[in-house]
């Protein structure tokens, strides 16, 4: 757990991604170096920057870790937080100067760590100052955005936007107006409530209409969303808004409605299915959620792939769902840390983070990694009955002061991995037989080689790696994450 004061931050931090994205023109690079990111699980280095010599290879040559460029696998979309109202609260209550600095910090690819995928509530999320959707009142004339769109969450977006224009978007409802849910699909009885309930089949082009409104509505303010998903977490009823809607009738949605619809407005926004956990909640019936509707072929070719969350199963059921269905994308949209475990500190979060929501990901396809809220305060707050206030940010801000800042190991891990591996970077194979050791490595578009690894170990491990040309030393601290980039 680090705390900073947004005043006395240490401008080292934000010249990392500076002097990354900007090698390929430095002096450095002439000099064969490598940039190097550690940050450790005691604290005692906070993404602590180094540059240490590159050489090429001889004959005597050994390695801990190679890369082998040849061997390639997906293409990466980026990192991030969602922004979501309570985040967009907290932002807005910082002095604007501050408030800037974080999020170039946070986003910024040549002042910081160059996050780049962020997610958004199309309407309420369990984080939001109350409970609406954007069409409360019957009848799909009368969908408006809301003042937490209109007032929080777009100017924070374009804010960002600003630092960063190429960062994606990704929007997810929680429940679709309470007008067009219903108790069950037999009895189709009305289902006038935030929580659980079903889609009535009545409104699916409604329902349909529903997200292409909201998309124009989102340009129309300059916002260009790049993918959605058909419904957050559509297994649990139990959250604050919520709705259930197994596989069958996600497929029916698609297939009847929402995907015509977007074919027939000329809407590009890519579809992701599913949205939830690696388990799917222990269901039998809904196991391998996506696999069903892609089984469908009309409904398959609206679809971009499938999203998951990690409160349930393991990430190896990513591998599993591109096995069967390599021609579609996985992306990981949501994880929390917070009370249940032991979520601010540093020591017994970071590494098992970074393996869990980072390097198991990216290993077993994942093409983006988004955490959940961006920026909560020291409360978990604001947030609301119903949902959770148990959980922590990526980062927590103090509500005292609107400026002193801890950043929790999401911070780290999305840091770790944005500050090297850049949109449209490609993963490749990587070897290693330090047990202690767990890597992902890619090759960036400008032709860099990206390195992110964590170090298991109680004593620092002294390591050589090569990309089959050149090769560079050095000692991994102790229970650290380590990010290195360096020209091809």
């Amino acid at each position: 757990m680090i705390r900073i004061s947004l005043s006395y931050i240490v401008l080292g931090i934000w010249a990392v991604t500076s002097c990354t994205a900007q090698k390929s023109n430095s002096p450095e690079t002439d000099n064969e170096s490598v940039t190097v990111l550690i940050t450790t699980a005691n604290g005692e280095k906070s993404f602590h920057k180094e540059e240490i010599n590159l050489v090429m290879n001889d004959a005597q040559t050994k390695a801990d870790i190679t890369l082998n460029p040849s061997e390639k696998y997906q293409s990466i979309y980026g990192f991030g937080s969602a922004i979501t109202g309570s985040t967009c609260y907290n932002l807005l209550k910082m002095n604007p100067s501050y408030r800037t600095t974080f999020l170039k910090e946070t986003f910024s690819t040549t002042e910081g760590l160059g996050q780049s995928y962020v997610r958004i509530s199309i309407g309420c999320s369990d984080f939001s100052m109350s409970e609406y959707t954007l069409c409360d009142k019957e009848g799909i004339e009368n969908f408006a955005l809301q003042s937490e769109e209109k007032e929080y969450v777009i100017p924070i977006l374009k804010e960002i936007l600003t630092i960063n224009p190429d960062v994606k978007i990704i929007g997810s409802p929680w429940t679709p107006p309470r007008w067009m849910k219903v108790n069950n699909l037999k009895d189709l009885k009305p289902h006038y409530e935030w929580t659980s309930g079903h889609l009535n089949p009545k409104y699916y082009d409604d329902y349909a209409l529903y997200f292409v409104k909201w998309l124009q509505a989102m340009k129309s303010h300059g916002i260009e969303v790049d993918a959605i998903t058909i419904q957050n977490e559509p297994l649990n009823r139990g959250n604050s808004a919520s709705l259930f809607m197994g596989w069958q009738e996600q497929l029916d949605f698609i297939k009847k409605s929402l995907g015509k619809r977007f074919k027939q407005e000329g809407i590009t926004t890519k579809i992701y299915l599913f949205d939830h956990n690696f388990n799917y909640d222990n269901m039998a019936d809904q196991k391998d959620y996506p696999l069903h509707i892609y089984n469908d072929k009309e409904a398959s070719s609206y679809i971009a792939g499938a999203a998951y969350h990690n409160y349930g199963g393991h990430y190896d059921e990513l591998q599993k769902i591109h096995l069967a269905q390599p021609d579609k994308e996985l992306i990981f949209t949501e994880t929390s840390i917070g009370e249940w475990n032991d979520g601010r500190n540093l020591s017994a979060r970071l590494l098992d983070d970074m393996e869990h929501i980072g390097i198991g990901i990216l290993n077993n396809w994942g093409k983006a990694v988004i955490v959940w809220n961006l920026m909560l305060d020291e409360k978990g707050a604001p947030n609301r009955e119903g949902g959770c206030k148990t959980c922590y940010g990526a980062v927590d801000i103090s509500s005292s002061d609107y400026k002193t800042i801890t950043k929790n190991s999401h911070y780290y891990v999305i840091g770790h991995l944005s500050s090297v591996i850049k949109p449209n970077a490609v993963r490749i194979q990587s070897e290693t037989s330090n047990k202690n050791i767990l890597r992902t490595s890619f090759k960036n578009p400008d032709g860099s080689y990206a390195l992110v690894l964590l170090n298991r170990a109680s004593s620092d491990e002294e390591i050589t790696i090569n990309d089959g040309k050149k090769h560079f030393k050095y000692s991994i601290p102790a229970r650290s994450v380590a990010s290195f980039l360096w020209n091809n």
